[in-house]
C-alpha cells in the first residue's frame, strides 16, 4: 500500500510536465501543420509563376510570334506540358477524320497526351508494361474499356513486338494521334514502327543535345531509364527518322520534352518552315513541368 502510494505521489508531481509535454506536442503539430501550408503556398507561388516567365518568354521573343507556330495555342488538361492545346490546334490545321489514337507510355492515363481526346469520344489503344499502371487504368477508365472506346494493353514494348503487339490489337495502319514516350528505347520503337502512317506523331526528344546533334541511345530491348540524361534521341535525330518516314517536325514544346511531327502529305502551308531542329527545337525548362491548378480526375470516382 505504502508503495502505491509513493507510485501516485511521484505521478502527481510528475502530471504538470506530462501536461507540459503534451502542449509542446500540440505546438509541434502545429508548427508541422504550418510548415505544410507554406510549402503549398511556395509551390503555388513557383507554379504561378513559371507560368507568368512562360507568357513573358512568348510575348517578349518575336519568334514566337509567328502565327504558324503552335506554342501559343500549349494548354494542360490531362497532358503534362500544354500537348492537349497543341494536339488539338495541329488536328484543326490538317483535321483529323478517324479520331483515332495510340500512345505508348501512358502511366496511370490521367497525365498524357490523348486522355483529353478519349475526353471527347475519340477511341484509341493504350500500351503500358507497369503493372500499377494497368491496375490504375483498368478501375479509372473501365467505362471506357467495357464500351470498347479504350483498348489497354499491358506489355513491354520493345522494337522486337511492336509490330505483332499492334496487329493483335487490330490498330488501323492510318489513325489520327501517335504518342510515344517510353523514356530510354523511345527513337528505336519510333523507328519500328514503319507500317504505322499516323497523321500526327509526338515524341519525346533528348534537349539535352542541342540542334545539329546527331545522337541516340545504344538499343537495349532489356534496358530502363536509369534517371540521366542517357534517354532517347536528340531533336535531330528524329528529325532525320521522321523525314525518312515521310513526317516533318512542325514544334516542340517550350519545356523541351515533346516534339510534333506531321505526315508531309498534310503539311501544306500550315506549319513554321522549315522543318528542321534548328527552328523548333526547344531548351530543356524541365523545372516549368509542373501541374498547374488541381489534380487531374477523369471521372467522381478518382
Amino acid at each position: 500500500m505504502e508503495d502505491a502510494m509513493s507510485w501516485l505521489t511521484r505521478l502527481y508531481r510528475r502530471l504538470p510536465i506530462i501536461a507540459e509535454l503534451r502542449s509542446i506536442q500540440r505546438s509541434l503539430r502545429a508548427v508541422r501543420d504550418d510548415i505544410g501550408s507554406i510549402r503549398a503556398a511556395v509551390r503555388a507561388t513557383a507554379a504561378s509563376e513559371t507560368v507568368r516567365l512562360m507568357h513573358f518568354e512568348l510575348a517578349r521573343d518575336p519568334r514566337y510570334a509567328d502565327p504558324k507556330r503552335l506554342l501559343a495555342h500549349a494548354h494542360q488538361i490531362f497532358s503534362q506540358n500544354g500537348e492537349d492545346g497543341m494536339i488539338a490546334e495541329i488536328c484543326r490545321r490538317i483535321r483529323a477524320p478517324a479520331r483515332r489514337f495510340v500512345e505508348i507510355g501512358v502511366g496511370n492515363g490521367l497525365e498524357n497526351n490523348t486522355t483529353w481526346l478519349l475526353a471527347q469520344g475519340w477511341r484509341g489503344w493504350w500500351l503500358d508494361g507497369d503493372t500499377a499502371a494497368t491496375s490504375s487504368i483498368r478501375s479509372t477508365f473501365q467505362k471506357e474499356i467495357g464500351g470498347g472506346i479504350l483498348f489497354f494493353c499491358q506489355a513491354t514494348v520493345t522494337t522486337e513486338n511492336i509490330e505483332a503487339l499492334l496487329g493483335e490489337l487490330q490498330v488501323p495502319q492510318d489513325f489520327d494521334v501517335l504518342s510515344l514516350d517510353v523514356d530510354r528505347n523511345t527513337y528505336w520503337l519510333w523507328a519500328a514502327m514503319s507500317n504505322c502512317r499516323p497523321r500526327i506523331a509526338v515524341i519525346e526528344y533528348n534537349a539535352s543535345f542541342p540542334p545539329g546533334v546527331d545522337w541516340k541511345v545504344e538499343y537495349r530491348p532489356e534496358a530502363r531509364w536509369n534517371g540521366t540524361s542517357y534517354f532517347g534521341a536528340s531533336l535531330t535525330a528524329l528529325e532525320m527518322l521522321g523525314r525518312k518516314m515521310g513526317y516533318a517536325l512542325v514544334g516542340c514544346n517550350f519545356t523541351g520534352v515533346n516534339a510534333f511531327f506531321v505526315r508531309e502529305d498534310l503539311c501544306g502551308d500550315h506549319f513554321a518552315q522549315p522543318f528542321t531542329a534548328e527552328n523548333h527545337y526547344e531548351p530543356p525548362r524541365y523545372d516549368l513541368s509542373r501541374r498547374h491548378g488541381y489534380p487531374p480526375a477523369f471521372s467522381d470516382s478518382e
